[in-house]
This record gives C-alpha cells, sequence and structure tokens, in this order.
C-alpha cells in the first residue's frame, strides 16, 4: 500500500509539474488543483515540495507557481540536434495532420544559412522536395526570416548585407518584414525561394528568447492561399509559443524576442 502511495504522489507532482511549465503565465495552487481535479491541500503539499527541490518557484508567499531555477537552467543549457528533433516530433507530426502540407524542422548555423534536420512529407502527390540536410539562405525562406527575427542566425561581420544579396531598399524591406515576424509570430516566403512555393515558419524558443529551431510549413501556391497562410500561421505560432514556454521562454515581450 505505501509502495502505491508513493506512485501515486510521484504521479501527482508530475502531473502538476507539467501543469506549471505548460502555461505561458503563473498558475495559482487553486488552479493547479482545479486542472488536475486534486484537493487544494494536496496540490499545496506537492508545490511545497518542488519548491523545496528548485522545480517551481512561488511569486511571494502567495503568489503564483512558475517554473523553477532548475528548471530554467535545464532549458538554457543548450540542446544538441538530436534533442531537437526529439522535442519537436510531437508538435510537427500534429501540425501535419492538420495541414496536410511539408513540414520542416532547421536550425540556425554559421554563416547566414539554416540546415535543415527533419521533415514529415505531404500527404499529397504534389508537395515539396525533401529538404533534410540542405542549408539554404536566411533572406529568401520562411524558417530563415524567422531565424534572424528572432537572433538566431550566426550572421558574419556586417549582418544583412553579407547575407542578402539586394539592394539597399530590398534590405530596408526585409528588416520591416522581420519586426513585423516577431509581432505575429511567423514568417512567411511566396515565390522567393521559387516561382509557386510558398512557407510559413515559427521559430520554437529557448530559455534566453534566442530561436533554437523553427518549423515550417510549405506547400504550392494554389493550396496555401493567403488565407490559409493566415489560418495555418496563427496555428503554427500557438504550438511554437506552447513548446518555447515548456522550454523556459518566457513571453513577456515577444517583440523583443
Amino acid at each position: 500500500m505505501q509502495a502505491q502511495t508513493g506512485t501515486q504522489a510521484i504521479d501527482r507532482a508530475a502531473q502538476l509539474l507539467v501543469l506549471v511549465v505548460e502555461n505561458e503565465g503563473s498558475s495559482s495552487v487553486s488552479e493547479l488543483a482545479d486542472a488536475a481535479g486534486l484537493p487544494k491541500s494536496t496540490v499545496s503539499r506537492a508545490v511545497s515540495a518542488l519548491e523545496r527541490q528548485g522545480l517551481v518557484q512561488r511569486e511571494g508567499p502567495r503568489g503564483g507557481v512558475r517554473p523553477g531555477p532548475v528548471l530554467l537552467r535545464m532549458a538554457r543549457r543548450g540542446f544538441g540536434h538530436d534533442d531537437i528533433v526529439e522535442l519537436c516530433a510531437p508538435l510537427m507530426e500534429r501540425i501535419a495532420e492538420v495541414s496536410g502540407e511539408t513540414v520542416d524542422l532547421a536550425v540556425p548555423v554559421p554563416g547566414g544559412v539554416e540546415q535543415y534536420l527533419a521533415q514529415i512529407d505531404s500527404r499529397h502527390v504534389l508537395g515539396t522536395t525533401n529538404w533534410v540536410g540542405r542549408r539554404l539562405p536566411h533572406h529568401c525562406t520562411a524558417v530563415g526570416k524567422t531565424l534572424i527575427a528572432h537572433r538566431a542566425a550566426l550572421l558574419p561581420p556586417g549582418g544583412l548585407e553579407q547575407v542578402t544579396p539586394r539592394t539597399v531598399t530590398d534590405r530596408a524591406r526585409l528588416a520591416v518584414e522581420l519586426d513585423d515576424v516577431c509581432e505575429r509570430g511567423y514568417a512567411t516566403a511566396v515565390g522567393e525561394l521559387e516561382p509557386g512555393l510558398v512557407a510559413i515558419a515559427s521559430p520554437v524558443l529557448g530559455g534566453d528568447g534566442r530561436a533554437i529551431a523553427a518549423i515550417s510549413i510549405s506547400g504550392p501556391e494554389f493550396r496555401l492561399t493567403a488565407d490559409r497562410v493566415d489560418e495555418l500561421g496563427e496555428l503554427l505560432a500557438k504550438e511554437t509559443r506552447a513548446l518555447s514556454v515548456r522550454l523556459g521562454f518566457e513571453h513577456r515581450n515577444e517583440g523583443a524576442a
């Protein structure tokens, strides 16, 4: 009986920890109790135990509960490519199911390019090519714009001038577009890499607010119409935002990310 009780306590603590991490703000003990379907006294004891281990922290004696310093240190420690693929796989599968289009995962690499790590193919016969292993310039892809906008790109000296072979006017237009990317949470590229190809991308942010990766949806322009792009862009931004919160990012000032 004691072993079963101990297992239940662990399950409850794990459940509460997930609720705290997945909430973009802080959660009160009452809110956690309602969400978990547990007595408030049980939740209070579990939160106190998690707080002692540094897994959660309270905002004042009776304040909301947020991820603690141990979780935040883990989030800022950095991720290898295999870790990123594993973290993003469930999200990619959900987006692929909803969109029916090609879904890719890419990471920033030095020199103003991105590298593609994983892909889920479109369920349509007419889709896009396999991007895994490829490296593409930032300025003409949705993924690239997302990574630049969220300060993930390890740009060479000279910044945008070195990775955008275009005029000063084009670079100024891109700079305005990057501000919009931060504000709405996703970037688009319509016919910029290749005529007829449309892509949407949102960032996965680490604890320091920089993008550790970007997830994209791509397909032909006749399926990814303007309305469809807006719909999928908002969904993608919502999903990547939730994942970023789990990694320790706090969305208090998204435009400054």
